[in-house]
């Protein structure tokens, strides 16, 4: 149980981070941070699997590449659903993702979750 709510931290604060460095993602305060870090969590264990399976030729083609659109994707409708997170366009979107992927890991790393 400890394990899953630093994870949710974790997320908390790569979200956090990545709208604090980049300018086309907005969040409001932190408590929105851990709202869609929840909500970020639930798309990815519910619709995520449903694109993946659907866009494997793409997944393929791509040779994994496309995985980064459907990250953007999710974040995208992350920020369509909580209040006080936005994204400006696709761009920002496919940016963030990277930037709230290599923070998690990073912080993951050092919290040896």
């Amino acid at each position: 149980m400890p394990y899953i709510l630093l994870g949710w931290l974790i997320n908390a604060l790569s979200v956090y981070a990545t709208a604090s460095i980049l300018g086309g993602i907005y969040i409001k305060n932190f408590w929105a941070a851990l709202i869609v870090a929840l909500v970020l969590g639930l798309i990815n264990a519910i619709i995520k699997p449903i694109l993946v399976f659907f866009s494997i030729p793409f997944i393929i083609v791509s040779l994994g590449l496309f995985l980064l659109v459907i990250n953007a994707l999710m974040l995208m409708l992350a920020a369509a659903v909580v209040d006080g997170f936005a994204v400006s366009s696709f761009g920002w979107a496919l940016l963030g993702s990277l930037v709230i992927s290599l923070v998690s890991w990073m912080l993951s790393s050092i919290f040896n979750v």
